[in-house]
């Protein structure tokens, strides 16, 4: 066991999660709220050209990935998940369409929570076992519900940067100190927008600008050289979206990082399920 309490295969020194947040039209939908033909479009993309381009990477290289998905896009693409299923691969939970969730009322966050796992044992055949809040931002409920209904791991907070660990529910007292609560039996595993996609290289007018996805390489690199060098048992997890990872540039920047971690030799490729089982917290 390594000092990171991940139980890694023999001849191994970190794992990376290539995770996609499969969200299609949702975003637009939900966290965006445009719902015109231009912004449906891309996720149009995503589905249609950024699915096919990433299994083909991951079937080249035989890697595993987690599937982050809402339920709305699990019914609006099933082919695509059907494929992703067929690759071997994970699907996750993501919200019902990409919902703000801080937004919600308990009632509404917990009717939405049950569409998206009834749509989840539709088109998938069962449950899934994680859970990625959509914009990863949680209610005062997320933490409740995801005790409640089962799931095993979350993957949508950041109060760490490369070891999963138990999520605290935290009241804020703005005199006096932070309370914070027992530890949750949910394993988190921790993301960070520094390795995300979509606010580097997703231009949406008026929001974000037209970034450099050589930018994105660079900062991803480096990150995982850190992680690598000096973090024994580290877990690095790559948050990605067909519709822009899939893009031809950004597509080169993940392939191009792929072959360097797998030139390593000592990189476990796996999906947050895994992770989640391997670590020993």
């Amino acid at each position: 066991m390594t000092s990171a309490s991940l139980l890694l295969p023999p001849g191994k020194r970190m794992a990376v999660a290539l995770t996609f947040d499969f969200d299609a039209h949702s975003p637009w939908m939900g966290t965006m709220g445009r719902t015109s033909p231009s912004y449906l479009s891309r996720g149009d993309f995503g589905a249609e050209q950024g699915v096919p381009r990433l299994l083909e990477l991951l079937g080249r290289n035989d890697l595993p990935a987690t599937w982050a998905t809402p339920g709305h896009d699990l019914v609006t693409f099933p082919h695509r998940i059907e494929q992703i299923l067929a690759a071997g691969h994970e699907i996750a939970a993501h919200g019902c369409y990409h919902e703000v969730v801080p937004d919600l009322g308990p009632d509404e966050e917990r009717r939405l929570m049950e569409v998206a796992l009834r749509q989840h044992e539709q088109v998938v055949g069962r449950r899934p076992r994680g859970y990625r809040s959509p914009a990863w931002d949680f209610s005062e409920s997320t933490l409740d519900l995801l005790e409640e209904f089962g799931f095993d791991w979350d993957s949508s907070l950041m109060g760490r940067e490369f070891e999963p660990y138990r999520p605290r529910r935290v009241t804020v007292n703005y005199e006096s100190a932070s309370e914070f609560g027992p530890e949750s039996r949910i394993v988190e595993i921790p993301v960070s927008w520094y390795l995300d996609d979509w606010p580097s290289v997703e231009y949406v007018a008026g929001v974000s600008p037209l970034g450099s996805h050589r930018d994105m390489e660079d900062r991803w690199n480096t990150i995982f050289d850190y992680a690598h060098q000096r973090v024994p048992g580290a877990v690095y997890v790559l948050t990605m979206h067909p519709q822009t990872i899939g893009r031809a540039h950004h597509l080169l920047v993940l392939e191009a990082l792929v072959e360097r971690m797998l030139a390593a030799g000592d990189v476990w490729f796996a999906t947050l399920s895994e992770i989640a089982d391997a670590w020993q917290g």
